[in-house]
């Protein structure tokens, strides 16, 4: 898990621009749309429209941005179709990468993919080609000068949660997506901070690479990241220490 904590910081390091953050709004607007409409607009009946619009809340993004995604995915206001689909492929030493997508035109998503892909020196697989080396959990980080481990590892196991680890300044706490809600719910009652809360695809096995090898890499995911239609991306790469604290600075 060492590796997702490191992601994670990352992630958090480059995305405080306004630029980025209108980026991620956006793209989180599109999954409120897709589960709406999938599944109505009423959050209390539809965990999939709860999970995106909590997501929202914890990038900051405004209530009625939120409201007004939600009268989309219902109809009451014009929207684009959108489809949800995950492409698999491996990265520079054989890393495996799992990219989730929401597009209105998966004959333009695909080859645009597979293209960057290419550049990085990957390549876009076929479906199921990595998956299996995934599953989905719920991920919580608090800073781990909030609370001592031993009261958190009580509160977590009670309220649900699969593991509680150290990892540097952080706990990162595992639970089944079905004890997500109530894992995260515990948390915020009991006043603990949470520097993310999310369900995501964690890697069974990591894999370990040189340095330059692992730049390549994260050089990739961030290109994935930035277009359109990409939602999330997941790897197995467990990304060195030296080159996750090299990253984890913020942008001048």
């Amino acid at each position: 898990m060492a590796g997702h904590s490191h992601w994670a910081k990352i992630k958090r390091a480059k995305a405080s621009s306004d630029a980025k953050k209108g980026q991620i709004w956006s793209k989180l607007a599109r999954k409120i749309i897709v589960a709406a409409r999938t599944g109505g607009g009423n959050p209390a009946d539809n965990l999939q429209l709860r999970y995106a619009i909590e997501e929202a809340r914890a990038a900051n993004m405004p209530k009625d941005t939120i409201e007004n995604a939600i009268k989309k995915g219902i109809g009451e206001v014009g929207s684009t179709n959108h489809e949800h689909i995950i492409y698999e492929g491996y990265g520079p030493g054989g890393v495996a990468i799992m990219v989730e997508c929401l597009t209105d035109n998966r004959n333009r998503t695909a080859p645009e993919l597979r293209k960057i892909f290419e550049r990085a020196g990957g390549q876009l697989g076929s479906t199921n080609c990595v998956a299996w080396m995934f599953t989905q959990k719920g991920i919580f980080t608090v800073p781990a000068d909030a609370i001592s481990e031993d009261e958190l590892i009580e509160i977590c196991l009670d309220a649900g949660a699969d593991d509680v680890r150290k990892e540097g300044d952080v706990y990162e706490i595992t639970s089944q997506v079905s004890d997500f809600t109530k894992v995260k719910d515990v948390l915020t009652e009991k006043g603990i901070e949470l520097i993310q809360a999310e369900i995501t695809m964690v890697p069974n096995n990591t894999v370990s690479l040189a340095p330059d090898k692992a730049r390549q890499v994260i050089s990739l995911v961030e290109t994935l990241e930035d277009h359109d239609d990409v939602q999330k991306v997941f790897s197995n790469l467990d990304i060195p220490d030296e080159v996750a604290a090299e990253l984890e600075k913020p942008a001048q």
